[in-house]
């Protein structure tokens, strides 16, 4: 990560970037026309500032690229910076889209009947097993994770556990795999965020964007 290389803003695949992009276009960042062609292979692009190039790269990866200094500043969601829980990765801004809540939930019929302060040893399946240990042993309830990177709601029903720790955002899932929450663990939101390093070697470049970025927030209709 040179002083002279171009920055390097990474952008979330799938459906964030729907709600990202009317904030990246604000804050002045116009990517290539092959960055809006679904049938486009490549991975970066340029963009109408010589000295910025762009990445679009899976959610899930956005704290392990801004982590390691491969993208200087990115988009990411509260629960990836959350899991991951770097001390290389500066957080400045809430972008206040892609709002959803991560919660704990369990069957119905058992949830009528189980008594969450009574827990103290459970099996969880979840994306996220660090930030549901570390939930849970705030309580003194030791959470014992099975990790899974999609279907989670289908967990209980085939016998894995009773309970999971996964993103919502209307229930809907929820409800048609039977499951209702339990409790919530944090709201979520897409962040702004930058590489440490890069903030202490180029100070003035990512100060501007960040204050471009907030700038592009403050003017979202409320």
């Amino acid at each position: 990560m040179l002083a002279n290389d171009k920055l390097i803003l990474a952008l979330p695949k799938g459906r964030i970037l729907n709600d990202v992009m009317p904030l990246v276009r604000k804050a002045g960042i116009e990517p290539e026309a092959a960055f809006n062609d679904p049938d486009a292979r490549q991975l970066n692009f340029a963009t109408n500032n010589p000295g910025l190039e762009v990445i679009r790269a899976r959610s899930i990866d956005m704290a392990t690229l801004l982590s390691f200094g491969a993208a200087h500043f990115g988009v990411a969601g509260a629960d990836v910076l959350m899991e991951f829980d770097s001390r290389e990765i500066y957080a400045p801004l809430d972008l206040k889209v892609g709002y959803c809540r991560m919660v704990v939930a369990q069957p119905e019929d058992s949830a009528q009947e189980d008594n969450p302060a009574r827990w103290s040893h459970i099996r969880v399946a979840t994306k996220y097993p660090e930030i549901t240990k570390r939930h849970f042993a705030e309580r003194g309830v030791q959470a014992e994770c099975i990790k899974l990177n999609g279907a989670i709601e289908i967990a209980p029903s085939l016998g894995l556990c009773r309970r999971i720790v996964d993103l919502v955002s209307t229930g809907s899932t929820l409800r048609a795999n039977g499951l209702v929450e339990v409790e919530e663990i944090a709201t979520i939101t897409s962040r702004l965020a930058v590489n440490r390093t890069a903030m202490k070697t180029r100070p003035t470049e990512l100060t501007g964007w960040i204050e471009r970025f907030r700038e592009a927030v403050h003017d979202l209709p409320s």
